[in-house]
């Protein structure tokens, strides 16, 4: 089940059908380039196991080879990716992540791994998780965010200017953690937790992490990006630029990942309720003492 793309929509950002294509690619060789997708299943899996709770009906979203599923062995996982080569193992779905097959109240946990910053309607997708997850149930995931790939935003746009006296969009807008709690409330979820990690690596030059880029499935799907070949003089002076201002003192580039992790609960009476106006027990006077 994929979603109508909407290219010609300006509200769309992100070219679904492309996105598509990319990760239909990067399933056939995706072990080669998936560390990412693995360090933050096990930070995922961490926070899931400080959750003293037995969830039954457990939705990955986006689930990539499924590194979330494996973790949870003796879980039932549905696996759902918008990519059917990704599927291979256990009880599988191919569908948008902007267009839910669910039930309303079917599940009791969803998480997602890296799959949500390539969403055009964000706040839409979340409230389809909360309509699909049981009373207190839990939405527990992680997206890319923040200052994610900053060096190669920074190293890009430098020269492309220096060379064509101007910039197309290269690299994927992605949420602001001051925004990620905002947008859980908005979808109505209760408790809202958010918290950010930041991942970095090296690579020897520009070119190996782009080509990295591409094996995981993130190579620029912007409606509005720039639809022909770099040219090589762009890629020289940004990898130029790239070595003279990101590197570390073995002379690789760096490279930022920040992610994103957001949780929060479909609202329930049994979850703590903050107490209305009025029904306060402490005496502001008793905390910070009288007027001088």
């Amino acid at each position: 089940m994929t979603k109508t793309d909407g290219n010609d929509n300006p509200a769309f950002i992100f070219d679904r059908r492309t996105l598509r294509r990319n990760r239909d690619r990067a399933a056939k060789n995706f072990t080669a380039h998936d560390f990412l997708v693995r360090e933050v299943a096990d930070r995922l899996y961490d926070k899931y196991c400080d959750i003293k709770r037995d969830f039954t009906h457990i939705l990955d979203l986006g689930c990539h080879d499924g590194a979330l599923s494996k973790l949870l062995s003796d879980k039932t996982v549905i696996n759902q990716d918008l990519s059917r080569d990704f599927l291979t193992t256990g009880l599988c779905i191919q569908a948008d992540e902007e267009l839910l097959p669910y039930q309303s109240g079917s599940l009791d946990l969803v998480l997602s791994n890296l799959s949500l910053h390539w969403v055009n309607d964000l706040p839409g997708c979340l409230t389809q998780i909360m309509q699909a997850l049981k009373p207190d149930g839990l939405f527990l995931c992680a997206v890319l965010g923040g200052e994610t790939l900053t060096e190669l935003r920074t190293s890009l746009l430098e020269a492309e200017i220096n060379i064509r006296g101007g910039a197309s969009p290269r690299i994927s807008p992605f949420v602001d953690i001051k925004n990620a709690g905002s947008l859980l409330q908005r979808a109505g979820f209760a408790l809202p937790v958010i918290d950010t990690d930041r991942i970095t690596v090296t690579y020897e030059n520009v070119f190996k992490l782009m080509q990295e880029l591409k094996g995981m499935g993130e190579a620029n799907i912007l409606t509005k990006r720039f639809r022909g070949l770099t040219s090589p003089r762009i890629m020289r002076e940004c990898a130029k630029i790239y070595h003279e201002k990101f590197t570390d003192h073995r002379g690789r580039i760096t490279v930022s990942f920040d992610i994103i992790y957001m949780m929060g609960w479909s609202p329930h009476k049994s979850q703590q309720q903050p107490l209305k106006p009025g029904q306060g027990k402490v005496s502001f006077t008793d905390v910070f003492g009288e007027k001088p």
